[in-house]
């Protein structure tokens, strides 16, 4: 990365590498922007940005595996616009930082990434927290303050409404830990994952174009449930609120759209609670029920899954030694996550990879979930992988 840098900018002088982790969500899915629970963990799938200082007073922005070169004048940022384009989202941090107090310096910036785009590992919030620690370039952010900051860049520039989730875990990653993340008061706490486990996330390879703005729908839908709510339940204020039973009493209230997408959120929180307890005890059968219950409720509740996706689950769950499987993600592509014994990994791919391509004409990619760490600057001793 440091030859191509060289390569592309003329040199590497004051030369610094920032990265920072994909993630794959085990449980807690579409729970994050209604302030509920969540259980991440953080992937060494991760975007690099190698950074260094530039002598024309200009921000320059390459990526290795596209073409285009952006660059402005760096003293212009805070007045940059949306360009619909993957440079949204570390141009957006450049802005959020400027708009913080932190202005951003000339720079050669270099990207590569691990994490595949449109995968639903959250290659955008790999990027804007990697962007972020570039542009700082050594200059301190409290942890929270810069997840916040990445987020607010992909809500307010890059336009979509996400929760806190991805940025969070790439930043308070820890390797060897799953993370339970709480957000609405965004603490967290490590989540040891039994001895005896795997997980893979299989790559569907597809991203059908309902995702995007089905998502904004599913932010508006929910909103909408909780004002429905509020009418009998006034201290509600997110459906991370409700608790079933609160849920059962409200029911007239709620068109069937609204008491679909309240009940996924409802148990989808119950169901985050329940595998943390399960992992704790061990009970790995209850762990893949939850997993597989979790995926039906999107399916049928919140309706954000696809063929391809159900094919994966259930292949799946075929598998002697899977344990359970869910799609991981925004839906309507992406990936899935499995929980399977590790003696079990060949003869599922095998058979996964097999089944998919008679069926959809395409080989899955599938790649291992080793809970990682969190973002940092690359030391001169660790090897970069190459980008996908």
């Amino acid at each position: 990365m440091i030859e191509n840098f060289r390569r592309l900018y003329g040199s590497a002088d004051g030369l610094r590498i920032w990265r920072a982790p994909g993630r794959v969500n085990l449980i807690g899915e579409h729970t994050d922007y209604n302030l509920g629970f969540v259980l991440p963990l953080a992937l060494d799938l991760a975007a690099y940005v190698a950074a260094a200082p530039s002598r024309d007073g200009r921000l320059h922005i390459r990526s290795e595996h596209r073409a285009e070169l952006f660059e402005c004048p760096a003293g212009e940022i805070a007045a940059l616009e949306p360009r619909r384009q993957w440079t949204d989202y570390p141009l957006g941090v450049a802005r959020e930082l400027v708009r913080a107090g932190f202005p951003i310096q000339p720079a050669n910036l270099l990207i590569r990434s691990t994490v595949p785009e449109g995968s639903g590992l959250s290659s955008s919030a790999a990027l804007e927290v990697s962007s972020a620690l570039a542009f700082l370039n050594g200059r301190t952010l409290e942890p929270l303050v810069l997840a916040r900051l990445c987020q607010r860049a992909e809500r307010e520039f890059a336009g979509m409404p996400c929760g806190i989730m991805d940025q969070y875990i790439a930043v308070y990653g820890r390797a060897g830990s799953a993370v339970e993340i709480d957000c609405r008061s965004l603490e967290h706490r490590l989540v040891a994952l039994p001895a005896g486990i795997a997980f893979l996330a299989v790559n569907t390879m597809v991203k059908h174009a309902l995702a995007a703005s089905a998502y904004q729908e599913r932010v508006a839908e929910c909103a909408a449930a909780v004002e429905r709510i509020r009418t009998r339940l006034p201290r509600v204020e997110s459906l991370r609120d409700v608790s079933p039973a609160q849920l059962a009493s409200v029911a007239p209230l709620l068109s069937g759209v609204a008491a679909r997408r309240a009940r996924h959120v409802v148990t989808e929180n119950a169901r985050v609670a329940a595998f943390v307890d399960a992992s704790a005890r061990g009970d790995l059968g209850r762990m893949g029920r939850l997993l597989v219950e979790s995926h039906h409720s999107l399916r049928d509740d919140y309706q954000v899954s696809c063929p391809e996706l159900d094919f994966l689950v259930d292949a799946a769950l075929a598998v002697d030694g899977v344990f359970g499987a869910r799609m991981t993600g925004g839906g309507f592509g992406g990936c899935t996550v499995t929980m399977l014994r590790p003696g079990a990994i060949p003869q599922f791919g095998e058979r996964i990879a097999r089944g998919y391509a008679r069926r959809f004409h395409v080989t899955p990619a599938i790649y291992p979930c080793r809970p990682s760490a969190g973002a940092g600057e690359v030391k001169n001793c660790e090897t970069i992988p190459s980008a996908v």
